[in-house]
């Protein structure tokens, strides 16, 4: 198609409609295994923008993908129309109906913001998918999504009362329940609506094709199905059937895929929040049949939960530094375990049946093992579960668990046996599956480990899924449980549910879209599951030289292939954790975790150029990561965007040259060092309104940016004087004196010296730059060598395990992060990363062991509220400056649920970065720094976090040390 119409298109919409190769490129994959370069990709703002796309994809003869959080693990969210993403614009929660307990809303709302909007209400909905923190009611409609407590509270098809949608032909049509006589009137009309009332009834009317449904459909106790269009479904009411349930064409629309009509306005039934109390029932098990047959006699409880983790999946999370902290109730070394949730409103029935789930478990003494857990242990628990499908990622190389029969659901009484048959067909083909999910529905997320690079692979993927295909017709399971048919499955529909119901199938969808507009290669006349894939198939593997060490991953490409799409990284400032700041501010897919690492594998996998990262789409798509490092622990797959652009900057640069602004802010230490010979100078100069102000102008700094003051201070007389007062009665440490504390934040390094004197430790000092800045601006071969030789000068420091304490997060952790990545010395560098602490790590150590006590401490009343830095979020964890300000017994501390702060260094500093930075402090922090009263203590051990939460709020944030000094008798 010409660009010209397109574009014309594109000046018709309200919306955006893009057609630049980089969002083509971020919107050819979703979840699944799939990759289709899209025509465009549009964002309607209306459901005129969306009439108008019909009109145009029906007049050109070309598909609508709709899409939401593009997390579909099936391919339903790829193709070569028109991607119709409506996460960003159709995001409405429209009306709440307490007494009716129903809410109305636009498609783009995420599932668990609708709850916290629903939560005053005393309502909530129901089902609970693993990406519920970023999916959206609109694709969990398409894909008729369940979760985790669907045993107790249904999936989404059970929760709709009635959907607004634009059909094929341009009209708005709203779907709800009718009555018998409403449906025989609806048919008398002319209009697309009526003739699908009329061909629904003709067909569902004719005895011989019910009768066949009823053969061939799934099991009706399997609540969890999703095979083809629920023509099953619409059996069941006044119309059809001997029921007095009233008709409803929601039912054939929920998991339809988007394939039948667009949606715009959704309202579902809710339910009563939860029992207010909770406790969840860890068995282990030696073995997998073990596990699932406890199964079934365990479902004879009322039980909320009943979920499955095998061995894989766990290992797994030992690799990941967020999950390995919601391990902790594993014991010992299981092959799997059921995590079995029973809920209450009183303490006396939640122990009665807590003693009723543990009977059950007695009496088949198959679990070797139970764990009980309550209160917030439950979430890290299902939290660690939620992970699951990401964490899958995390197998290096390029075999990993694939999705293709892993949404495979019977009925409950029928998985111990159907386990044990699909486990024979693993061992046919010499795999070893990963078991986890769903067992109380039914349902377990099953994968086998392939190499879809590599031809004998794919035909091990269509082999592996027709055999299963064929298992579960023989137990008359669905095929596609919760996660949709899409281009995985839609091939075997016909084996599924028989050719005659098939092709009523095929007859169904040209009633609804003659024209083959709506998702077209869904469920009928589907795409083939094993072509279109996200690799090219025996490829000659792209070799791509970095100065950074990405062996651990096997390379630098490889790392970025480590992101499937699973989308954790569009979660929102409502959620916890910090990634993605810079998409929590934009809501642009180019500015997430996965749109990065996307982007990165295409360019470096189909560029011709000799330098792969040479690329204005790469330069534009790592432009706005801060480099916080969230991803590198929150998201499952650990992909570490901060690292994957450090280098993509140095290739790019030394390809394109080094800009002025770029060596400034890289060699700022150089100028710091200089500026602070002559401080007053300097000061007075970047003080001065005029001055700074050209200092500013000419090398593109921000104007609302006040420029750092410089400092310069003896160290080490300050030490001496300290010392010579004191008597060292604890053990030796090494203060690390670093770039930003010798120039910046001299306060906090005589602030240190004197706490740790004080306390009695016999101190030194050691003077390093880190090399952080020249991290931060890509300029390696720099940080590489200054890499070299702080670790050359703290060998001997480590040798004798003296732990190196420092102040500035950002420095200190780059010890135990980059440095890996820039020496070959790994032994060492591994002692420097075990040796060296955050100030708030090593106090907090000392107090926990009662080296440090209350007693040195003021009883003075004082309120803290703590920001930590991001990068102390990642590679360490915040509850160290909690416990360490949390000693005077009299402090009450707290830590801001506040994500990035936004600045991230030079970021902040940076003209044309300055708004998104402030976007992103006002996302969370600058609003809970201006709630706190002004007596509050603000406590930031960033540098840069300190900068700008006074920009930001006009608030003087202090660091923990020196909080600490100032509480000391």
């Amino acid at each position: 198609m010409e660009k010209i119409v397109l574009q014309e298109l594109g000046n018709a919409l309200e919306g955006k409609l893009q057609i630049d190769d980089l969002t083509k490129t971020l919107y050819a994959t979703d979840a699944s295994v799939y990759r289709k370069i899209p025509m465009a990709v549009a964002f309607p703002e209306s459901v005129s923008d969306i009439k108008k796309l019909i009109s145009f994809a029906t007049e050109n003869k070309i598909g609508l993908i709709p899409r939401t959080a593009g997390t579909s693990l099936a391919g339903q969210c790829v193709g070569e129309g028109i991607v119709v993403d409506v996460s960003k614009n159709f995001t409405k929660i429209l009306h709440v109906d307490k007494e009716k307990k129903q809410v109305t809303l636009q498609p783009g709302v995420i599932r668990d913001e609708l709850n916290l909007h629903l939560k005053p209400y005393g309502l909530f909905f129901g089902p609970n998918t693993s990406t519920s923190n970023r999916c959206m009611i609109g694709g969990m409609v398409g894909n008729n999504s369940s979760g985790t407590t669907s045993i107790q509270y249904g999936v989404t098809r059970d929760k709709i009362v009635s959907l607004k949608t634009v059909l094929s032909d341009g009209s708005e049509v709203e779907f709800k329940d009718i009555s018998k006589e409403d449906f025989h009137e609806k048919m008398e009309l002319d209009t697309l609506e009526a003739s699908l009332y009329k061909n629904i009834y003709k067909e569902l009317n004719d005895n011989l094709i019910k009768e066949e449904i009823i053969k061939e459909f799934p099991k009706p106790s399997i609540h969890r199905r999703n095979t083809g269009y629920a023509v099953d479904e619409l059996l069941d009411n006044v119309v059809f059937g001997d029921s007095d349930k009233p008709f409803n064409m929601c039912n054939l629309l929920s998991g339809s895929e988007g394939t039948l009509a667009f949606t715009t306005e959704i309202t579902v039934k809710l339910d009563d929040l939860p029992p207010a109390l909770s406790a969840m029932v860890i068995t282990h098990y030696h073995s997998l049949e073990d596990c699932l047959t406890d199964v079934a006699p365990l479902m004879e409880n009322n039980l909320h939960l009943c979920e499955m983790m095998d061995k894989v999946i766990l290992d797994c999370t030992k690799n990941n530094r967020e999950q390995l902290a919601n391990r902790f109730f594993v014991d010992g070394d299981p092959e799997a375990l059921l995590m079995l949730q029973v809920s209450s409103n009183t303490e006396e029935d939640l122990e009665q049946q807590i003693h009723g789930v543990l009977k059950t478990v007695k009496k088949s003494n198959l679990s070797y093992a139970e764990a009980i857990l309550k209160g917030g242990d439950i979430a890290k628990a299902i939290t660690l579960r939620k992970a699951g499908l990401g964490l899958l990622a995390n197998l290096v190389g390029d075999k990993k668990a694939v999705a293709c029969i892993e949404d495979t659901a019977v009925a409950v009484e029928d998985l111990k046996d159907f386990i044990g048959e699909f486990t024979l067909i693993m061992q046919k083909y010499g795999q070893k599956a990963v078991y986890y999910a769903h067992a109380g529905a039914g349902e377990l997320h099953l994968r086998p480990i392939l190499n879809l690079k590599k031809s004998k692979d794919v035909g091990l993927f269509r082999d592996i899924t027709t055999d299963v295909a064929l298992l579960t017709k023989k137990y008359k399971g669905s095929f596609s449980g919760e996660h949709g048919d899409g281009i995985v499955r839609a091939e075997f529909i016909p084996l599924m549910i028989g050719d005659a119901n098939y092709e009523l199938l095929r007859r169904v969808k040209s009633y609804f879209d003659p024209n083959n507009i709506f998702n077209p290669g869904k469920i009928v006349d589907a795409y083939p599951m094993d072509a279109s894939l996200r690799y090219e198939i025996d490829r000659e593997e792209p070799e791509i030289p970095t100065l950074l060490d990405f062996s651990t991953d096997e390379g630098i490409l490889k790392a970025a292939e480590k992101c499937n799409g699973s989308g954790d990284c569009r979660k929102t400032h409502h959620m916890a954790g910090a990634m993605c700041p810079s998409y929590q501010a934009t809501k642009n897919e180019k500015d997430t975790t996965r749109g990065r690492a996307n982007a990165l594998r295409e360019f470096l996998t189909t560029s011709d150029k000799v330098n792969k990262f040479d690329s204005k789409e790469l330069k534009e798509v790592f432009d706005l990561c801060l480099s916080c490092k969230a991803c590198s622990s929150e998201c499952p797959s650990n992909v570490d965007i901060a690292t994957l652009k450090a280098e993509f900057l140095y290739q790019y640069q030394e390809a394109n040259g080094y800009s002025r602004r770029a060596k400034m802010f890289a060699h700022s230490t150089k100028m710091n060092r200089l500026g602070s010979k002559f401080s007053g100078i300097t000061n007075a100069m970047f003080t001065s309104e005029f001055i700074s102000g050209l200092i500013k102008k000419s090398s593109g700094v921000a104007k609302l940016r006040a420029l750092p003051k410089v400092s310069s201070f003896n160290f080490d007389k300050q030490l001496q004087v300290s010392s010579s007062k004191l008597t060292a009665t604890k053990g030796k440490l090494v203060i690390y004196i670093d770039e930003f504390t010798n120039y910046l934040d001299v306060e906090l390094g005589k602030d240190a010296i004197d706490v740790f004197t004080k306390l009695g430790y016999d101190v030194s000092l050691f003077y390093g730059e880190s090399g952080r800045t020249y991290l931060s601006k890509g300029f390696l071969k720099q940080a590489k060598e200054l890499a070299f030789k702080n670790i050359e000068n703290l060998k001997p420091i480590v040798v004798k395990n003296i732990p190196i304490v420092g102040l500035e997060p950002s420095a200190i952790l780059t010890f135990r992060d980059e440095y890996n990545r820039l020496s070959d010395d790994k032994e060492t560098v591994k002692a420097i990363a075990n040796n060296s602490f955050l100030v708030e790590e090593f106090l907090a150590d000392q107090i926990a062991k009662g080296i440090i006590t209350k007693q040195l401490f003021t009883t003075e009343a004082k309120e803290v509220k703590i920001h930590n830095h991001c990068h102390q979020k990642s590679l360490s964890n915040q509850k160290v400056t909690f416990d360490m300000l949390n000693l005077p017994e009299n402090y009450k501390v707290s830590i801001i649920s506040s994500g990035c702060c936004g600045m991230a260094g030079s970021f902040g500093y940076e003209e044309e970065h300055y708004e998104v930075s402030m976007q992103v402090g006002e996302l969370k922090l600058f609003p809970a720094v201006r709630g706190a009263s002004k007596e509050t203590i603000i406590a930031a051990n960033g540098t840069s976090c300190r900068h700008q939460i006074y920009d930001g709020t006009k608030r003087q944030a202090k660091h923990p040390i020196t909080i600490f000094k100032e509480a000391m008798l």
